[in-house]
């Protein structure tokens, strides 16, 4: 178990990491009950909130992404640029979430969203 959350975390912290390299920016994690980052601009300013969910998966093989609902609904009361991220194997695919159609279902005792491939995704390889 602890081994599992280790890697997940490394997963996420690599995702990040590639995310706000894209604009020189930098990061803050937050409380493990909230959502996981601020985002802030290469200058410093607060740009956006970002929730990162590990797919242990190719980017090619990664749908439907999912993510669980209440992390999205914290994520959308920030208002301020909410940006999902999944972590893949061989990358990084990220959207503001405004604008993004899904599914929900229930799964283990929660609700889960579930994402098909649309035209608001962006993709980063790793390095």
């Amino acid at each position: 178990m602890q081994l599992q959350q280790s890697e997940e975390l490394r997963r996420e912290k690599r995702a990040i990491d590639l995310f706000v390299n894209l604009f020189s920016g930098s990061y803050q994690k937050l409380d493990q009950n909230d959502i996981d980052y601020k985002v802030f601009s290469a200058d410093g300013q607060l740009i956006a909130y970002a929730e990162v969910s590990s797919r242990v998966r190719t980017m090619r093989d990664a749908y439907p992404l999912p993510i669980q609902a209440k992390k999205m609904i914290k994520l959308t009361d920030k208002r301020l640029n909410p940006v999902a991220i999944w972590s893949c194997e061989d990358g990084i695919i990220y959207a503001k979430v405004k604008g993004l159609t899904g599914t929900v279902q229930w799964e283990d005792d929660e609700f889960v969203m579930y994402f098909e491939k649309q035209k608001q995704f962006k993709y980063i390889r790793f390095t």
